[in-house]
């Protein structure tokens, strides 16, 4: 099995930072792609970021683009998301994904962490 286990989030401020820690362990080798999906209250879920396991392709979302920044640590298994210039409409809990295929969509993931609220304030 995999497991993901999410750090970081909380109450921030508009144009505020935070990093968000995704720690993958057991299976991981079973990854090639790894994603942040964040659910706003009364939206569906919305695929923020992900990057292949090789670290060789990202995608972000275009409301995303310039401002958050998806990253790996190989050594320690751990995906992280950078998010700057937070806006209040970037409020949503905020999950890390794991897929075992090519995937850039909310829908494809398999393995899932549990969420962190990400909350900003104007």
């Amino acid at each position: 099995q995999l497991q993901l286990v999410v750090s970081g989030g909380g109450l921030l401020q508009a144009w505020g930072s935070v990093r968000l820690s995704c720690a993958a362990s057991g299976r991981s080798s079973i990854i090639r792609t790894m994603g942040w999906v964040r659910q706003a209250p009364g939206k569906e879920r919305e695929l923020v970021a992900a990057i292949s396991w090789s670290g060789g392709n990202t995608y972000y979302a275009d409301s995303m683009k310039g401002r958050f920044t998806i990253s790996r640590d190989d050594v320690n298994s751990t995906f992280y998301l950078q998010m700057n210039s937070l806006k209040p409409e970037d409020t949503a809990v905020y999950y890390c994904a794991a897929a075992q295929t090519k995937t850039y969509y909310a829908g494809g993931y398999n393995y899932w962490g549990q969420g962190t609220q990400v909350t900003v304030s104007s």
